[in-house]
């Protein structure tokens, strides 16, 4: 066998050794679904046992609605439940982009900006007080803002929903995920 024989066989062995090692090191690896059934039991049962703390305002009331439906897959809250969530919801409303091309300087208005909702939460075990899983989550939803008023008022509304909604889902997963556990 020739030396270019030898290297011809090297370079078409090549993509089989690359294949067998990338099989042994996904081997190892553990994938399951998130919903799966954990030690403790089933994480979807675990989540519909979830009682959320009164909101506040408006922004946390979407939060805990939004929570409350993933939770509990649309079936409502619970009569006896297992866990407290307790959730502090904050909300910022801010200008990014300035209109300067007037040349009234004084009447700078934004043309687009963005809503921050952010959350702090705390999940305890309602039996010890254990806490489970605690922590803090920021969404953002970007918005443009007309001129008319009553339309600004309707987008920052609009965006605050947005904003609430994915903090809900985040909130979830990570909920869902120490629960799996």
């Amino acid at each position: 066998m020739s030396l270019s024989d030898k290297a011809a066989l090297r370079l078409r062995s090549f993509p089989i050794l690359a294949g067998g090692l990338l099989l042994t090191a996904l081997a190892g690896c553990q994938v399951r679904p998130l919903y799966s059934d954990g030690p403790t039991g089933s994480t979807s049962v675990a989540l519909a046992s979830i009682e959320i703390s009164e909101a506040d305002d408006r922004v946390e009331q979407e939060v805990r609605n939004a929570l409350v439906f993933l939770a509990s897959r649309g079936a409502g809250e619970p009569v006896n439940p297992q866990y407290h969530l307790a959730l502090n919801v904050s909300h910022r409303t801010m200008g990014v982009l300035f209109d300067t091309t007037d040349n009234d300087r004084d009447d700078d208005d934004a043309g687009a900006g963005r809503i921050v909702v952010k959350a702090d939460y705390n999940l305890t075990k309602t039996a010890t007080g254990e806490t489970v899983r605690a922590g803090n989550r920021t969404a953002v939803a970007l918005v443009d803002f007309p001129q008319q008023e009553f339309a600004k008022v309707r987008a920052i509304r609009d965006g605050e929903n947005r904003a609430a909604k994915e903090l809900a889902e985040i909130i979830g997963a990570d909920i869902a995920a120490a629960l799996g556990r």
